[in-house]
Formats: structure tokens, C-alpha cells, sequence
């Protein structure tokens, strides 16, 4: 075991390094502007090296996963538009049509869609019927786009992306697939590289690297493959599917609150800005690192209520009603930032100020 996660570990790093060249090679880099303020050029090539070792597991061990091959087939298209994205900016309208077409490729031909939402308003299942495929396009594109929206800071999406998968991880090892958990396992192990050299350990920033819409794309598509093969998938569910918007929260509550912002704007809902989460905290006075910390320590709590509620079988229209009520504190709250933000700076103001008299 130690053996495997170590070769996993290495080759990860290996492909980073040898990604990282090729992309200075073809200007498969990211370069400062108005909205990023990194230094210098930084090659986008993230998503590359991790998926490149998660998909070579998945040749040698295809059982892993429902539908392995047309998994890796959805997958490469992802991840070769986002490579062509990040080079040459493609519209979001087509990048949102091949996201629909992947929807159909695994409804078609992989039988995977939500057939049921759980017992989301009382002791009666709802049954998706014939909304099971609309429903299912809407789940995968917003998945897809939530992950690729959060990638705003060093560290955040290969954080988040640590948590939603090792809390999947969990809910399958309690459930006893074993396969599922392997391959958890794989890619939060190859995951590890990226997140340290992103934030510039041990190399420094010289050898800095991001993961680009490749990755984050793919994420947010494996994410959501895996959760409908825990929710829908089997006579016995590894978890519940209310519990999917516990694991990824963050995620989920920060896209759905920047749609609902920018609509507001009378905005494109996919527009990039800086008034994401990881943005207003900063702008409140936290550092990169430590509001990197306070992000996966929130969604980490999140995550161990969903895992807490699926073992001690808490009722699925709770944990509902719970988590719509948490996206409403939490959409109230940066739909008013400006007035807490004036809160909080004169609350840390008048704290510097005893501390001074005193």
C-alpha cells in the first residue's frame, strides 16, 4: 500500500514537471491582468498531471468506476477543451454545449442520472420521472462550472477538491465499496503534488503552477459521476443524495450566490469578477494562506455533517431544509458584504484601539 501511494505521489510530480516545460513551450500559461495578480506567467497545467495518473489507474484497473471507458471518453473531452480553453478563450456558450452533450453521453450510454432526489420533503421519496434528465444536465453542468468558479486562490480548488473526495471516500468505505474508495484514494493522492507546488512548496514560486479549466472542469465532472454512482446507483446507496450538497457546500453556495449577484447586475451569470468568497475575505484583512485555511476548514465542517447525518441516518428533508437555510444566511451575507465588511473593520478598529489605551 505505502509502495502504491508513494508511486502515485511520484508520478504525479514527475507529470507536473514535464507538463510544466511543455506548456512555457506552446504559452499554455496564465499572465497577470486587471482580475489576476499573480506574478509572472504561470503554466496551467494542474488538471493535466493529475489526471493524466487518475486515468492511467482507471486503464489498468477499469472496474474501478461504472462505465470506466466512457467516463475516461467524457473526461478527455474536458479536459482537451479546457486545454484549448486555456489557449485560446473559448465562449462559454460553447464550452456550456459540450458540457449538455457530456450529460447525454452519461445518461445515454452509462445509465447515470438522478432517478430519484431522496426524501427531500417528508416520508415520501420524489421520484424525478420524466425531470430525471433535465435535472440531471442541470446537476452535472453546475457541478462542473461551481469547481471551476472556486478556483480564484493558490491551494483553494485542489483544497476543496481534497475534502469532497476524501468525504466520499469515507461514505464508500462505510458502505464497503472498496473500489470507490481506491479510487478516491488516487486522486486525492495525486491531487497533493499540485496543491504543494502551487503554493510554492518546496520548490518555491519559480516552480508555481495552476490547474487551469482542464482541471477544474474534470473535477467537478468526476465529483459529479461519483456522486451519482453513490446516490443513484445499487439497492444500497452509499449516501443519500441531500448529502452531495453537504460535501461540496462551498462550492455549490458560492456559484449559486455569484448566478444570483450577477443576474442582480443584469450581468452574464458566468462573468468572471473578484467578489467571491476567497476575494471578500482577503479584502476583510485575511492573508492568501490563512484565508485558504478558513475556506477547507469551512468546507470540512460542512463535509463531516453530511458524513455525520448519512451514518446516525438523519432525516434526509432536515439535513434539506438545513442546508437551504445555511445558503440563505450565507447568500444574505454577500448579498450585504459592504455593510459587514464596514462591521467588522470598525469592531477590528476599536479592538486595536483598547488595545493601546490599555
Amino acid at each position: 500500500m505505502i509502495v502504491i501511494i508513494f508511486s502515485l505521489f511520484f508520478c504525479s510530480f514527475l507529470s507536473l514537471f514535464l507538463f510544466r516545460k511543455f506548456a512555457i513551450i506552446i504559452n499554455l500559461v496564465d499572465k497577470p491582468n486587471a482580475r489576476k495578480h499573480h506574478s509572472g506567467a504561470v503554466p496551467l497545467v494542474g488538471g493535466l498531471a493529475i489526471f493524466v495518473v487518475v486515468f492511467s489507474y482507471l486503464v489498468v484497473f477499469p472496474d474501478t468506476i461504472t462505465s470506466s471507458f466512457l467516463y475516461l471518453v467524457c473526461a478527455s473531452i474536458l479536459l482537451l477543451v479546457g486545454v484549448i480553453d486555456d489557449l485560446l478563450d473559448i465562449s462559454f456558450r460553447l464550452r456550456l454545449m459540450l458540457q449538455i452533450v457530456i450529460s447525454g453521453l452519461m445518461m445515454g450510454f452509462g445509465g447515470l442520472f438522478f432517478q430519484s432526489a431522496g426524501y427531500l420533503l417528508g416520508n415520501f421519496e420524489l421520484n424525478l420521472s420524466i425531470f430525471s434528465y433535465v435535472f440531471t444536465i442541470i446537476t452535472v453542468v453546475g457541478a462542473i462550472n461551481a469547481f471551476n468558479m472556486v478556483d480564484g486562490i493558490d491551494g483553494l480548488l485542489g483544497g476543496l477538491a481534497t475534502v469532497t473526495f476524501s468525504s466520499l471516500g469515507v461514505l464508500f468505505y462505510i458502505n464497503g465499496d472498496n473500489a470507490l474508495v481506491a479510487f478516491c484514494a488516487v486522486i486525492v493522492i495525486s491531487t497533493i503534488p499540485y496543491i504543494l507546488m502551487n503554493l510554492g512548496f518546496p520548490l518555491g514560486q519559480r516552480f508555481k503552477v495552476f490547474m487551469g479549466d482542464a482541471g477544474s472542469t474534470v473535477i467537478g465532472f468526476t465529483v459529479i459521476w461519483l456522486l451519482l454512482e453513490g446516490s443513484q446507483s445499487g439497492t444500497e446507496r452509499s449516501l443519500n443524495p441531500v448529502i452531495a450538497l453537504w460535501l461540496a457546500a462551498v462550492p455549490i453556495m458560492d456559484a449559486i450566490t455569484t448566478i444570483i449577484r450577477r443576474i442582480k447586475k443584469k450581468v452574464s451569470p458566468f462573468r468572471p469578477d473578484r467578489e467571491h468568497l476567497h476575494h471578500i475575505l482577503q479584502r476583510l484583512g485575511l492573508g492568501p494562506k490563512m484565508t485558504l485555511a478558513v475556506i477547507c476548514f469551512s468546507a470540512s465542517v460542512f463535509a463531516c455533517i453530511g458524513i455525520f447525518a448519512q451514518v446516525y441516518n438523519v432525516p434526509e428533508y432536515i439535513m434539506f431544509y438545513s442546508f437551504i437555510a445555511c445558503l440563505l444566511i450565507y447568500n444574505h451575507i454577500m448579498q450585504n458584504i459592504w455593510r459587514f465588511t464596514v462591521v467588522i473593520r470598525r469592531a477590528v478598529r476599536r479592538l486595536k484601539r483598547n488595545k493601546k489605551t490599555n
